[in-house]
């Protein structure tokens, strides 16, 4: 533990005197670590990025709101993310130019990368539809967006067009392919966002990072403990947090998987989510059910496109580990998309039968 650390630490309302801070997680944008103390006690000690979050104080805002109301509904309390507060009583502390927060840390949990069977993906789609559901009745005017535009597809495409013009580092040359891919599904990647803006879907809370490493299972019986990484918690549609977990827990490969022979959308993962999300997500509406498959295609072409953006420009955004890792990861959410335009038929199919509709 260096010794900015510990100082970091001992302003805020921790039990104990700090004893270690080791990084931890796997997140491409904070920072992580777990402290101990000689309580003893564990915490969460995260760096916010300022990169990615423009407005902090508003963020932090909308997961003190959410995790309160959370708590008041329900039955385990305590598997709900606490914020530790800083001794002056605000939920972060700013250090020049960077922002620091504490988090209980939950005992007895495990976060998994990938599922290793397929219940704990019904598990993780449980805990998000649950999660949505809770928050009916939240007034989501009261949340401020943490990333404006995060999952509007259209503006996404105008960004990339921007770098595209731009290509500040002479690289669109190289991934015609990929650049054409996704110029040729632009008007139907808008399709979502339209419906939003004209209220044929409705606005609610929403997680919009639905990964299954974002759900803390309880270790031995894999049953939903907590929903992390709360950054994302803004206004949103049902379709996001159904998409984005498809596109990561469905896949059958890494994210990052060169060989995109590995790269399918498993269409028995892709049930088991469905079955558990539309189980626990009780408040959805007949147009939200049947546009599911296309909430996880246009989730995983918004995320190919991010990741092919950020390339373009530079690797700015995402952290990278090698040369062209963006690049990597673009290329394997477009052949999932791929994938999925093969087995659409099969996708509603699914759908039709797990909501009975």
């Amino acid at each position: 533990m260096t010794a900015k650390q510990y100082e970091l630490l001992r302003q805020f309302s921790i039990k104990g005197t700090p004893v270690s801070c080791e990084r931890c997680g796997s997140g491409h944008i904070n920072e992580t670590y777990c402290v101990r103390t000689d309580a003893p006690h564990r915490y969460i000690l995260q760096k916010i990025s300022a990169e990615a979050f423009k407005d902090v104080p508003g963020l932090m805002n909308n997961i003190c709101l959410v995790t309160d109301y959370l708590r008041r509904k329900s039955d385990c309390p305590d598997h709900v993310m606490n914020i530790v507060p800083a001794c002056d009583g605000e939920s972060f502390r700013q250090v020049g130019e960077e922002y620091w927060r504490v988090y209980d840390y939950i005992e007895g949990a495990v976060a998994l990368e990938a599922p290793r069977c397929p219940h704990d993906f019904y598990e993780s789609a449980i805990a998000f539809g649950d999660f949505q559901t809770k928050l009916e009745g939240f007034p989501v005017e009261r949340l401020v967006e943490t990333i404006p535009n995060f999952h509007n597809t259209v503006d996404r495409y105008r960004i990339f067009r921007e770098v595209l013009a731009k290509d500040p580092c002479g690289r669109a040359g190289d991934v015609r392919e990929e650049i054409a891919f996704v110029l040729s599904r632009e008007e139907e990647m808008g399709t979502l966002q339209r419906m939003r803006e004209s209220g044929e879907l409705p606005t609610r809370v929403t997680h919009n990072d639905t990964k299954l490493n974002n759900v803390l299972l309880e270790e031995g019986t894999y049953k939903p403990l907590c929903i992390i990484d709360l950054d994302t918690v803004m206004p949103g549609l049902s379709l996001y947090d159904f998409g984005d977990a498809i596109r990561f827990g469905a896949a059958t490969a890494a994210e990052d998987e060169r060989d995109l022979d590995k790269v399918e959308m498993s269409l028995e993962m892709f049930r088991e989510f469905t079955r558990g999300f539309l189980a626990a997500c009780t408040t959805l509406t007949r147009r939200e059910v049947e546009l599911l498959p296309l909430g996880a295609k246009t989730m995983t072409m918004e995320c190919g496109i991010r990741f092919l953006t950020d390339y373009l420009d530079g690797d700015h955004y995402f952290a990278i580990h090698r040369e062209g890792h963006n690049l990597d990861r673009c290329r394997t959410q477009f052949k999932l998309v791929r994938d999925m335009e093969a087995k659409w038929e099969e996708m509603q199919k699914i759908v039709k039968e797990e909501s009975g509709r």
